[in-house]
Parts: C-alpha cells; sequence; structure tokens
C-alpha cells in the first residue's frame, strides 16, 4: 500500500535515509522546513515554529506524520534561551501541526510516528530499564516529558501515535560516532569517566527499519525504547571503535571533572549510563540486523569504504 508521508526534521540524521528508503518503496515524502528542498523527489513545504507559520498545503493527501524536527541536544551549551529552543523545537513544532489538523475536517492524516530520547530515563548505571520506569527530573527527562505529552496530543484528536525513544545512532554520516572515532583515529582516544556508563546505542539500518515499520503499522502504538538489545559500555564501544580503525587505545580515561569542566551540565549526555531494554519491540516482533557492536561497525565502516 501506498503512503503519503510529511516529516519534519526530514533532512536530518534519520530523516535522509528515512526519506531515501521510503521513495525506494515506492511512497511519496514530503518534508516540513524553513527553508527551500534541494531533492527533486521531495515536494518541501514551509514553515516557521517560532512565528507560528505553516503552509497550510503541507497535510493535503498526507495519511501518516513523522515528526523529527529538533535542534541538536549537544550542539551548543545549556543556557536558559538554548533549553527554551530545545524544548519549543520538539514541542510547539508538532503543536503547529495539529492545530491545523484541527482546523482541517476533512484531513486524511491516520498515524502519527515521533522520535523522543533515550536519556528521558537519567542515569541509572547497570539498572535495566524498560518504557515503565519513571523520567528523571532533570533538563534532558524534563525535555523528553515534554514532548511526548505534545505528541500524544494526537491520540485526543483519533490518531495512531507511536514514540520512539531513541539511542545512539551510529552511522558515519553524522551523528555521535565521528566526535567518538576522531581522537582514536589520531591515536588520542580514551573512554570517558570512568567507562562504566552504557551507551543506548543503534545501527542507522535498525533506525530506519523501526521508523518503517512502525509507519506501515508492523510495530503498534505506543511508546518503545529503540536501541539495540545489547547495549555496551563507554569503554567497550572505545574499544569496538579502535579495533575496526586498527588504532591503538593507550592514553588514561578522561577524567570526569574534566569532562564537566568542558561540557558543563551537557556533559550528562556522555556520562550518563542509559542500560535500556528493547524487548518491547522483540516483544512485536522486530529481529534486529545488528545485535553486536563489533558487527555493526564492521558494517558502517565497510560502507563508508565503498561509498
Amino acid at each position: 500500500m501506498s503512503r503519503y508521508v510529511l516529516i519534519t526534521g526530514g533532512t536530518g540524521l534519520i530523516g535522509k535515509p528515512l526519506t531515501n528508503a521510503l521513495l525506494s518503496q515506492g511512497h511519496q515524502v514530503a518534508h516540513l522546513s524553513r527553508s527551500s528542498g534541494k531533492d527533486p523527489r521531495v515536494r518541501t513545504f514551509l514553515w516557521d515554529v517560532k512565528k507560528g507559520e505553516i503552509d497550510p498545503a503541507c497535510i493535503i493527501g498526507v495519511d501518516t506524520i513523522v515528526h523529527l524536527a529538533g535542534a541538536g541536544i549537544a550542539e551548543k551549551r545549556w543556557t536558559k534561551k538554548r533549553r527554551k529552543e530545545l524544548i519549543d523545537s520538539r514541542t510547539r513544532s508538532i503543536g503547529l501541526l495539529y492545530e491545523l489538523i484541527q482546523r482541517t475536517p476533512d484531513h486524511q492524516i491516520k498515524r502519527v510516528v515521533s522520535a523522543s530520547g533515550i536519556n528521558i530515563y537519567g542515569s541509572h548505571g547497570d539498572q535495566w530499564l524498560t518504557e515503565q520506569h519513571p523520567p528523571e527530573h532533570d533538563f534532558l527527562g524534563d525535555c523528553c516529558v515534554q514532548w511526548e505529552a505534545a505528541v500524544d496530543q494526537g491520540a485526543a484528536m483519533g490518531l495512531s501515535v507511536t514514540k520512539l525513544r531513541t539511542g545512539v545512532v551510529l552511522t558515519t554520516k553524522g551523528g555521535a560516532l565521528k566526535p567518538l572515532s576522531l581522537p582514536v583515529k589520531f591515536g588520542f582516544g580514551a573512554p570517558l569517566g570512568n567507562g562504566r556508563q552504557y551507551v543506548p546505542w543503534l545501527h542507522m539500518d535498525d533506525a530506519v527499519d523501526i521508523y518503517l515499520r512502525s509507519i506501515d503499522g508492523s510495530i503498534p502504538e505506543g511508546v518503545y525504547n529503540m536501541l539495540s538489545p545489547e547495549p555496551v559500555t563507554n569503554e567497550q564501544l572505545t574499544k569496538a571503535i579502535a579495533r575496526q580503525l586498527k588504532r591503538p587505545l593507550w592514553l588514561p580515561k578522561v577524567p570526569a571533572f574534566m569532562i564537566r569542566l568542558v561540557m558543563g551540565e551537557m556533559s550528562k549526555v556522555v556520562l550518563s549510563s542509559v542500560r535500556a531494554s528493547a524487548q518491547k519491540l522483540t516483544d512485536v516482533g522486530y529481529r534486529f540486523k545488528y545485535n553486536v557492536i563489533a558487527d555493526a561497525l564492521k558494517d558502517i565502516y565497510e560502507q563508508k569504504r565503498s561509498s
């Protein structure tokens, strides 16, 4: 069945490969963006979340919305202004779409699939975290709570809502892998903090596939931890990257206090230990392509060498 999918954040880390995957399956894709698009296969509609402006034609014929829009968590320090931007870019954006849907009684939208953050739980050492675990009362936790609450407003409008609490998506096309691997590549790699904090990683191919299955309904509505069933510690991840790049690790671990000194509160992004469970996804029938970090990294770097 051919679908018409409207994506917010369609040119981002997940949005771009998801768009390509949808198009390759014969679906129609449109993006909501602040500027004109460059892909002739995709129609781009303009919006300005800060001004509350959106092209009303963006939802005509659309049956599914994928909400990926959101300012980058680790791109800038969390000043008061930046905190507001991080939250508003996730909540006001979907709210603007919902307002348009309410003003358009003949719309055909049935499903909303939205990103969320795995850091909603905070840091809990080696404790396994399921979707029932309460959110942490810190900035990241509160940001995710507000994000999900804004997305959940679609359920009151009769829409099917799926939320994917996304881990660290591994790809050489962006995201966390480059800053993690660059020091290793040049011989200065080392685990961060004590190295025992769990990293909730995920291969990009699995991330895209989970979105595709959420869009077609194979993964039912609800909230899911989206990460590999086998999370690894920061030290294990660093060593796995070093093995793939054939580089030695000889430096001592980077002390947590130095990371906090440089990054401030944002250091929680790399020092928090999130050992979340993917059991709910596997229970609904999803089978991960990459469970083992070594296999995932091998495929990722082979893709890069062959491209």
